[in-house]
């Protein structure tokens, strides 16, 4: 056995089977030595199960050939920016990919970002638990005033803001509200189901930080689901099953991916 410290980031790589060999005995006996991590080893293991239920049917179709060169960056002899639809189709394909140990392909491995990413989820967990049991104040803008909501919030967080319709997962939006992101400005924006469950999109314009997982700060709490790539970073949190949430959150990403860039 290796006598080096194991971290979260060694979790992912086990569960992505890029974990070395000659370490895989010390990390099963850290593992085992650490409750904590065990569960939370065992928690993104049944995440990735959830995430790749809800995209069996895109996993088992080939890349198609244009989306793959897109996604290279190559084009017939010259780089062209990929389309709307080939993004929230890029989204799908990435997030089903890297969902068995909540990184996304290409970011996975690379070990930047956790402090980064942590913060994110705190900050949408910590702004998820105020707002979202307010019932007069929770938003700034309301849903009804959708229009002057996206433009407003855009400029002021710094991306375009296209609001997810998460109607097919029974959710309406409520509306949204300004915050502040360390030294950044973040969007929130909240929405409520039939039954008066709420969950929030926290977006924010980033560094060059990559990463995404889930986190939570309690069992009994609100769970996010987030995710940083250069340029922006998105978090979808809430206190629903982790099935539900996972496949709500991997449409709310594919839908603000392809807003940004429409």
């Amino acid at each position: 056995m290796t006598g080096r410290d194991f971290s979260e980031r060694d979790i992912h790589m086990a569960l992505d089977g890029e974990l070395p060999d000659e370490d895989r005995m010390a990390f099963d006996f850290w593992l085992n030595a650490n409750p904590e991590m065990a569960a939370r080893s065992a928690r993104y293991a049944a995440d990735g199960e959830a995430l790749r239920a809800a995209f069996a049917g895109v996993l088992s179709e080939p890349v198609p050939a244009r989306l793959a060169e897109t996604l290279l960056g190559r084009t017939a002899g010259r780089r062209a920016p990929p389309s709307p639809w080939w993004l929230a189709a890029a989204a799908v394909l990435l997030l089903a990919a890297g969902g068995a140990s909540g990184y996304l392909a290409g970011s996975a491995g690379s070990g930047a970002g956790d402090t980064a990413s942590d913060q994110l989820a705190e900050e949408a967990i910590a702004a998820h638990v105020v707002y979202a049991a307010e019932q007069r104040h929770a938003v700034e803008v309301p849903a009804s005033d959708r229009d002057h909501m996206e433009t407003w919030l855009s400029s002021r967080v710094g991306l375009k803001l296209v609001p997810p319709d998460l109607a097919p997962d029974g959710f309406h939006l409520v509306g949204g509200r300004l915050l502040p992101a360390g030294s950044h400005k973040a969007a929130m924006l909240l929405y409520e189901d039939a039954a008066g469950d709420r969950l929030s999109v926290f977006v924010t314009a980033e560094s060059a930080a990559r990463g995404s997982g889930t986190y939570a700060e309690m069992a009994d709490g609100p769970r996010a689901v987030y995710w940083l790539d250069k340029g922006y970073g998105c978090a979808v949190v809430g206190v629903l099953p982790s099935g539900r949430l996972n496949a709500v959150a991997a449409s709310a990403y594919r839908q603000l991916l392809a807003g940004m860039a429409s």
